[in-house]
């Protein structure tokens, strides 16, 4: 029994001989008929050498800290100038959007408000102070907004004035006009 399972085994494996040469024929057939049609590559130009010569300069991708404006003193006669002797107080160092009013209160009969910069830098500012970076003078203090006077040039030697506000809803980094 043993003998005839293994003839019968041996003549169904002979059977299944791989044929693969009409496979390989249709293969060397496609490569001879197909053309081949490679692009050539383009040819590159060489571009000059660009050096960066701006590295040591603040990346105009980051704000800008604790710079203050440069003002040119041109002076015309009969406009507002503001005042340029005056030395400049802690608050000047920073734009109106670094800032927001952190609180308010009344010591001693005087309005103060909390001031707190970008920075995390907490000031305590009173009516005529001054904060901004355009000579901005507070005017008033009440319910939690503090409205001052900016004087901004206008490029022809004169300045002109313009009422804005800091409240306690906005928060540093915020446009608060």
């Amino acid at each position: 029994m043993k003998l005839i399972a293994v003839s019968a085994l041996t003549i169904v494996l002979c059977g299944c001989n791989a044929g693969v040469g009409d496979l390989q024929q249709y293969i060397t057939q496609v490569k001879q008929e197909t053309p081949v049609s490679i692009e050539p590559y383009p040819q590159f130009e060489a571009k000059p050498t660009f050096i960066y010569s701006a590295i040591e300069l603040r990346s105009p991708f980051q704000h800008p800290r604790n710079m203050g404006v440069e003002v040119q003193q041109v002076s015309q006669p009969n406009c507002p100038q503001p005042d340029f002797s005056r030395s400049k107080q802690a608050l000047e160092r920073f734009g109106i959007d670094a800032l927001s009013v952190m609180g308010v209160f009344t010591s001693n009969g005087k309005r103060w408000a909390l001031i707190q910069s970008n920075t995390g830098s907490l000031f305590k500012v009173t009516k005529g102070d001054y904060l901004g970076l355009f000579f901005g003078k507070i005017d008033s203090i009440n319910n939690g907004i503090v409205s001052f006077t900016e004087m901004l040039p206008d490029g022809a030697g004169c300045w002109q004035k313009k009422q804005a506000t800091l409240t306690m809803l906005s928060k540093a980094g915020e446009k608060n006009v």
